[in-house]
């Protein structure tokens, strides 16, 4: 990216199949601040990139905390100018229970872009790694779209919908964490855009990668097989298609670009929507 002067550091949060990939794709040449809450993972995808030839510093975040999140920021600033920073952190409907998956993947989000909205660098960009699951709970109540896009991080689990007695399951936690993403993105792209930098989301399929294989292994694995079956690709995605994607957004070509989502799914939720396929409760 053009206009920086100094170091430009790259932050990644979550170091899965996508994170690494865009890493790999974005972080040569700049500063890479590499983030994830199991510190075993965060270490191993470390050494590999250093042994690459990047530079990497590596430190352990939760992402449901603000002070974890703030201290993140708070290192990031101290390594150069922040010109991109990536969100991929998060939880699948079949490795914890809704409260879990709403700490991490709803307020974990609000968190991220708060927090890196305050120290992102002018010209700067962010992105977030959400969902197709996003498209599929049906549309909400104008009251109810507000409220997760503007509520302050804290007080987004106090929401009554957002209530445990309010979710019935995990995937619907995912769902709706995933929705709440993409307005709270358009929302931050207002704060953002304050400090001259952009900030917009991706919604992945089913991609091919540990988390994706774990799913396909577990009781959901019908409902995952008949989305790639119903869609036009009739395959999962890459690791490497997002990463193309994620380096558009981050990039300068897409200057124009902010408080958007890009769904990128092969064709599943197209499939839904005409009626080509019915997901099962829990999917």
């Amino acid at each position: 990216m053009e206009g920086f002067l100094g170091t430009r550091v790259l932050v990644v949060i979550g170091i899965g199949g996508i994170g690494k990939s865009i890493t790999r794709r974005l972080g040569f040449g700049k500063r890479v601040l590499l983030a994830d809450f199991d510190e075993r993972s965060l270490q191993a995808a470390s050494k590999d990139l250093m042994a690459d030839g990047y530079s990497i510093t590596a430190i352990r975040v939760d992402v449901s905390s603000r002070e974890s999140v703030r201290s993140l920021a708070g290192v990031a600033a101290g390594l150069g100018d922040v010109v991109q920073v990536v969100n991929t952190a998060g939880l699948s409907p079949n490795m914890a229970p809704p409260e879990r998956i709403l700490a991490v993947d709803l307020v974990g989000v609000a968190l991220v872009l708060e927090e890196f909205g305050e120290v992102v660098a002018s010209g700067g960009a962010g992105l977030v790694i959400s969902s197709m699951a996003g498209y599929m709970p049906p549309p909400l109540p104008p009251e109810v779209n507000e409220a997760p896009a503007r509520a302050p991080a804290e007080e987004l689990l106090r929401l009554p919908f957002l209530k445990p007695t309010a979710i019935p399951d995990s995937g619907a936690a995912y769902g709706i964490s995933k929705r709440a993403n993409h307005l709270r993105v358009q929302a931050e792209s207002l704060h953002w855009g304050e400090r001259g930098a952009r900030i917009n989301s991706i919604s992945p399929g089913i991609v091919a990668t540990p988390m994706a294989q774990t799913e396909m292994t577990s009781p959901l694995s019908a409902g995952y097989r008949a989305m790639i079956d119903a869609s036009v690709s009739k395959r999962m995605g890459t690791a490497e298609e997002i990463a193309a994607a994620a380096a558009y957004l981050l990039g300068p070509d897409s200057s124009f670009v902010t408080g958007s989502d890009l769904l990128i799914d092969g064709g599943v939720i197209a499939a839904l929507r005409a009626g080509r396929l019915k997901l099962t409760e829990g999917t």
